[in-house]
């Protein structure tokens, strides 16, 4: 079967409600490249059936930074790493405060803690995150977020008490593929948090990272394992290597293959949120708006953990240029 033929196929079983197969999906990666234009296309009219034209555009501060004791090998504030980052206990409460301030401002729709080290079952900043949780609730019209890492089901419902409405805690990768990616805790302890976030009743925020030096059939696996664990949003970065950590040489993915990786979770999570996140301004460079184009219907904006983002203001406009809705809190609140 033609490339084009096998897109359209699969394209239509899924605008007419079916989903399309593990066995299905692996068929579809292999396309040609030079199909890979006509594959975003049928992603892109996926998305607006299943999800429509708003761009939910959402924005983190790194709560406390450095130190971890995990071993991921990508994370610049691993302490089993050398990167050259600002090291940090947790911020002030009004440090907190104004920054989720300044993402409303920015045109932000939610906004997120997120805070180094392995879990919040033992973070003795866990009373003073919840305050500052509260506080933003109160004092913005964003929809609150936390990435704390593990949790018990005791903190998981705090966190919802306070406001919270959604949990990020990413897989990072396949199953398969997790152990070159971390060792210090699993890919099982990863989907416990999730489903314990879940328990308590919160919308959970959960994708991974392209480039690891991954397969594109383990970033398959990943979607499909993401739809097992009913994930209602998916981040997609993309690898922005940093010195000092063990991924500093790997070599960059390029633009077109993740732009056909975007386009792939489109069809295999339908009607789940896709947004990107870090590294897309590095990786896509002048593509950034064919993702719009293609599937996406998410973005971080306003930089990342330890590296920077751009303006958000060129983030909204990129997104009104591509004919889509920028969902800020702002908007949502007057409708």
């Amino acid at each position: 079967m033609l490339s084009t033929e096998l897109i359209i196929k699969l394209g239509t079983k899924v605008l007419e409600g079916g989903e399309i197969s593990r066995e299905e999906a692996s068929v579809l990666a292999a396309i040609d490249d030079k199909e890979v234009p006509f594959l975003l296309a049928m992603a892109d009219r996926i998305r607006q059936q299943f999800v429509g034209d708003d761009v939910d555009l959402c924005a983190i501060v790194n709560g406390r930074s450095g130190l971890c004791t995990e071993n991921c090998r990508f994370c610049a504030q691993s302490a089993h790493h050398q990167a050259n980052i600002s090291i940090y206990p947790l911020l002030s409460g009004a440090e907190l405060v104004a920054a989720a301030k300044q993402a409303e401002a920015g045109g932000a729709l939610r906004f997120s803690i997120v805070t180094s080290g392995r879990g919040g079952e033992r973070d003795r900043d866990f009373p003073q995150i919840v305050s500052a949780l509260e506080r933003i609730k109160q004092e913005t019209s964003l929809m609150v977020c936390a990435s704390l890492g593990t949790l018990t089901l005791e903190r998981a419902i705090a966190l919802k008490a306070a406001g919270v409405s959604r949990y990020h805690h990413n897989v990072e990768s396949s199953r398969n593929y997790y152990i070159n990616v971390c060792t210090t805790h699993s890919y099982d302890d990863r989907a416990a948090t999730i489903s314990i976030a879940h328990a308590a009743g919160l919308e959970v925020c959960s994708g991974g990272i392209i480039g690891l030096g991954e397969s594109m059939e383990d970033r398959l696996d990943m979607a499909f394992e993401l739809k097992t664990l009913a994930v209602h949003s998916v981040p997609l970065n993309i690898l922005n290597p940093i010195k000092g950590t063990e991924l500093a040489g790997q070599p960059p993915v390029p633009p077109r293959e993740i732009l056909k990786t975007f386009a792939l979770f489109r069809f295999i999570l339908p009607a789940r949120g896709i947004r990107t996140a870090g590294g897309r301004e590095v990786n896509l460079r002048d593509l950034q708006s064919i993702s719009l184009m293609g599937g996406i219907n998410g973005m971080l904006i306003g930089g990342y953990l330890t590296t920077g983002g751009r303006n958000c203001e060129m983030d909204v406009a990129m997104v009104k240029d591509a004919g889509l809705r920028p969902l800020s809190a702002k908007a949502v609140n007057k409708e």
